[in-house]
């Protein structure tokens, strides 16, 4: 696949501002003619909706029933709900002023928008970000990461055959010199981030220094609370719990994989919870019974092996998992792994591990 250097993005940030400052185009298209052409492109990713999951699930271990659902699926409800909003959007509204008077109040596309895309679900996670930037006719230099670059170059092939003129979406796949590079470019306007904490935290300090506009959703380590009177009847409960602490393998950043629960009942959850990750069915993510599929990457295996080492080094108890299948002899796989008798402080309840693993944790009351 390519990976872009300088002269690729400089390309792509100057198609995306010609078509930006074309006097006739995209910003200046009737709002309603921008939401048919915003509606072709998802007309053009449904058709391409069973290959699209297919390759999300090829690159990053999503299991394809998930990918399914979500990454061929959502883009369009987002693409969907920005091209129906365009038919009734204000763009120019009166407003009385206390001075007396009216004030006339005009929303405007801010211009060029370098978007930043992770590989965790990255045609949802890009949907997001493109979709309203053209409904508010802005146009879109795209890096996805390069991890899921399969799945970008197809939404590529959707954007060229939709009714989305030229240069309003370009796709630029590299590494984090591309994206450091598209954030600090002269001619972005705005620039939107899903990612890491520290990448974020680098963005924001590039965007502080050039009064850039800038959108950043983080990482985070989110709690789940299971009160005193909570039903842990897994045949009622198991597919929201699934959902809600294990879903993409972990990979997901608002997952509750910091669970918190009643001492008056501790070992009812956690048993609880040793069932329910002892019966998910881990395997390839092709396979539309998989549960729970390989890591993204090797490299991101050996950081959640090393976390579940430091929760054991920190004397956490491990209930379940904590190695690798040993009927899978390829892949990158990791079981899905249960700890209880977590401390708050301990690294393992306070770093986001993004893995299939679960830390319980004692409290005494909610007050």
């Amino acid at each position: 696949m390519p990976d872009a250097v300088e002269a690729d993005v400089d390309a792509a940030v100057a198609a995306a501002r010609r078509a930006f400052d074309d006097p006739h185009g995209w910003a200046h298209w009737e709002p309603s003619r921008r939401g048919a052409a915003i509606e072709s492109l998802a007309n053009e990713l449904e058709a391409l909706g069973e290959e699209m999951a297919r390759r999300v699930s090829m690159q990053n271990g999503m299991p394809i029933a998930i990918a399914g659902q979500l990454e061929a699926g959502f883009p369009l409800v987002v693409l969907r709900y920005y091209a129906e909003l365009l038919k009734t959007a204000e763009f120019e509204t009166e407003r009385p002023h206390v001075m007396g008077g009216t004030s006339i109040v005009r929303k405007q596309p801010i211009g060029v928008v370098g978007a930043v895309a992770p590989w965790n679900y990255p045609q949802t996670l890009a949907s997001f970000k493109h979709a309203p930037a053209m409904a508010a006719g802005c146009t879109i230099v795209l890096k996805p990461s390069p991890e899921t670059v399969l799945d970008a170059m197809l939404f590529a092939e959707a954007v060229a055959a939709s009714d989305v003129p030229d240069g309003v979406i370009n796709i630029v796949p590299g590494g984090r010199e591309a994206g450091a590079y598209l954030v600090s470019h002269r001619d972005v306007n705005k620039v939107a981030f899903t990612g890491s904490t520290a990448a974020g935290r680098q963005i924001a300090e590039t965007c502080g220094r050039l009064l850039r506009p800038v959108t950043l959703e983080l990482g985070g380590k989110s709690a789940a609370i299971v009160l005193d009177d909570a039903d842990l009847d897994l045949a009622t409960i198991g597919d929201d719990l699934f959902a809600a602490t294990l879903i993409n393998n972990g990979q997901t950043c608002y997952l509750g994989t910091r669970i918190l629960a009643p001492r008056s009942r501790y070992g009812e959850v956690v048993d609880t919870f040793a069932a329910f990750a002892g019966s998910l069915k881990v395997g390839d993510a092709l396979d539309p019974t998989t549960q729970i599929g390989p890591m993204a990457s090797s490299i991101h295996r050996d950081r959640v092996e090393g976390y579940i080492a430091k929760g054991t080094g920190d004397g956490a108890r491990l209930i379940t998992g904590g190695g690798r299948p040993s009927d899978l002899d390829a892949g990158w796989f990791v079981q899905p792994t249960v700890f209880a008798d977590v401390d708050n402080s301990s690294t393992i309840a306070q770093e986001k591990i993004f893995g299939p693993v679960l830390s319980i944790i004692q409290y005494d009351s909610v007050g």
